[in-house]
Formats: C-alpha cells, structure tokens, sequence
C-alpha cells in the first residue's frame, strides 16, 4: 500500500450504523420478556432472566479470547466463530487493546457475536478501558509490534473492500489470520527497511483511532458504564462522585470525544473523570487492589464508599476488570465487587482463560475445561 494511501484524509469518517437508544431483541421461542437498551451509547439494560457472562481484559489475545468465549459457553469451539449462548448477555470489560497483536481482529469478533446473538435474543456489549481511551488519545507506548502490522493490514483490506466499513470490519477476524501469515512470510524482505514499515504502522494506527477516525468511531459505539439489570459493569471502577456527575453523562461525554462531532468547539475535549486520573472511571483500582496490605480501617473505608456507591446508582454488585488478580476471579467486600481480569493474554500473565457467570441471585466462576465448572463462590443476594 503506498504511504500517501495512509493520510488523515484518506478514509470515509462516516460513522458506522449506530443502535438505537432502545432496541429489543428478536423473537425467540421462550417466554423471556425481550432485552431493552437505554442509552446511546448503551448505559442501561433490561434483561429478565437473561444468563450473564462477563469477560475481562483480552489485550490483542485471539486466541485466549476465543478461549474465554467458549469457556462462557457463546462462542463455538469448531472455529467458525459462531454465537452459541441463545439468550446469554456477555458483557467484556475492556483493555481489549495494547500488549497484543490482534486487537481489530477480537473487536471484529465480538461484533459479529454481537449482531448473532441479537437474533437469538440475547445480546454482547463491550465496556471502554483505559487502553482503549489511551489509544484514541495517541497514546502508543503499550502497543505491539504486531498490532501496528496489523493496523496497516487492515487499511490495506480496507481499500481492497472498497472502503466498505462495515464489509471490511465485520469479515477481518475471519481473513486476518492469512494476512498475518503473509506479513511474516515477507518480514525478512523488509529488512533495512522495518524503520519505514513501522513509521507506516503508526501512520495506519493514528488514522484509525484518532479521535473521529474509524476505529475510534467503533469504540465510541461503547460505554465506560453499563448497568444490566442491578449489576453494575465498568473497567476500573465507578465511585460515588461518578455516579453523582450522571454515568449516561459520562459515557455520552467519551463518545462525543471519540468521535469528534464538534472539532471546532470545547465539546470534545478529553473526559477527565472518566478518562484521566488515578480516580477517573477507567482508571480505578480502589476495589481491585489487593487487601492484605490493608489495615481493618481501610478495608472499612473501602467497604463505606463502595456500599454507597451501590446505593446511589442501584445496583447490588458491580463488575471490574483493570487489575490481573493472580488468584483468578475473585469477590471482596461481602461479593458487592467481582474481580474478573486474570491477566490472561500472553502480552500480561498469559493466565488460563476464566469468566464470571451470573445467574439471577447466584454466582459463579467458570475455569478451563480441566477444572471443570469450578466454583469459586456464590452469593445469594436479598
């Protein structure tokens, strides 16, 4: 692909077709009451009686991705990629990019499992974390080499699909693989000239995740909160003044600077509480920390703030991703906060895949195969 196909001007910046604030889901032949969506990007979701399933950081992972999806029991295990939860809601908490060279590939995944599920009533969302906030920024100091080899890849499939965004993003988890094996077959021939093929990587990658850029476009389709029914889902973690400030608040003001509407404007900047700071949403690591370090009081304090920040937002229990815990899936704080990043892609822990199942009043941690369906803990909520 020559160089001056990469300019910030090269590419469409329509949006891609976006949900409407309320959406149910298609009909299915039991008698669960249909799936409704408030929000745009998604901030709150009615699902009676739906099975949930929620996924930690992935982190440009394919294959511990499809891993963790099957463990969830949504995702086939013959390879073609096909939605097998029927009415189950998955919800990933982020930090799919950075330390991995597949991250378009898992977002083009979990698009399609996405638009799958809706036709069998159940549903996929995806919440934002501080990798994801940190690329559209410009901020590439965890990226992978790979990953910008496989940006300028996907501007490459891009054009061949005639800049049909939606062909082209839907299909690249199905064709990356071979174009992957391509790039290496041909690494050698580059030789002197890597410096040049990295400069073109980069080059891709600005183009499609700066701020109004087409990959910024998919990830402001996306939340940084999202609450199912009473369980509450973010990346870090929400604190009262979150929950204060309007978490439908929060996530329309990153999506309005994803996607860049108003360049002219202050209305786009950067989203500090929710974006920036060791307090900000995505940033957290208040719940996530671990606690025998702690002294009684703290722990309390800890416990205070999180109560009442359940409270504010009703919700029983929230869902975090963010920190590798080292134990696996975990609950603290009488189970009000689940733990659920495990470090799994080789770029963190390279951990065995697991994945928090929530039923109703009960949960559940799902391990590999040869633990079978171990479970961790469960919590019976009044």
């Amino acid at each position: 692909m020559a160089m001056a196909s990469l300019s910030l001007n090269s590419l469409p910046m329509q949006p891609p077709s976006q949900h409407s604030r309320k959406t149910t889901d298609a009909p299915t032949s039991t008698s669960l009451k249909p799936i409704v969506i408030s929000g745009h990007p998604p901030t709150f979701v009615s699902a009676p009686g739906r099975r949930i399933v929620a996924v930690g950081d992935l982190h440009g992972d394919l294959a511990k991705a499809r891993g963790a999806l099957e463990l969830a029991g949504v995702l086939s295990s013959d390879g073609s990629d096909m939605w097998t939860g029927q009415e189950t809601v998955l919800v990933q908490l982020g930090d799919i990019l950075d330390r991995g060279e597949d991250e378009i590939a898992i977002l083009s995944l979990l698009r399609s499992l996405q638009i799958q599920a809706k036709e069998h009533g159940g549903a996929v969302f995806q919440v934002n974390g501080n990798h994801e906030t940190m690329n559209v920024e410009g901020d590439f100091r965890y990226v992978d080499s790979g990953a910008f080899d496989e940006c300028s890849d996907f501007l490459e499939y891009l054009n061949d699909c005639g800049h049909d965004w939606e062909d082209a993003f839907a299909s690249w988890c199905e064709v990356s693989e071979s174009w992957k094996q391509e790039r290496t077959m041909s690494h050698n021939a580059w030789g002197a000239w890597n410096l040049v093929k990295r400069q073109k990587g980069v080059i891709a990658r600005s183009v499609l995740l700066r701020p109004g850029g087409p990959l910024a476009l998919e990830l402001a389709r996306h939340p940084v909160v999202l609450k199912v029914d009473d369980w509450v889902f973010c990346h870090g973690g929400l604190l009262p003044h979150h929950v204060t400030y309007g978490i439908e608040k929060i996530n329309n003001e990153v999506s309005k600077w994803m996607t860049n509407v108003n360049e002219d404007d202050n209305g786009s900047q950067i989203p500090f509480i929710a974006t920036r700071g060791y307090d900000s949403v995505v940033w957290n690591r208040l719940y996530s920390r671990d606690t025998t370090d702690l002294e009684d009081y703290n722990i309390e304090q800890i416990q205070s703030i999180l109560d009442t920040t359940l409270q504010v937002v009703g919700a029983k229990a929230m869902v975090v991703g963010h920190t590798p815990q080292t134990t696996g899936v975990n609950c603290k704080y009488n189970c009000s906060i689940w733990r659920v990043d495990v470090g799994m892609s080789s770029g963190v822990l390279d951990s065995r895949p697991e994945v928090l199942e929530i039923r109703g009043d009960k949960t559940r941690v799902i391990r590999s195969e040869s633990d079978a369906f171990s479970e961790l803990q469960a919590a019976d909520y009044i």
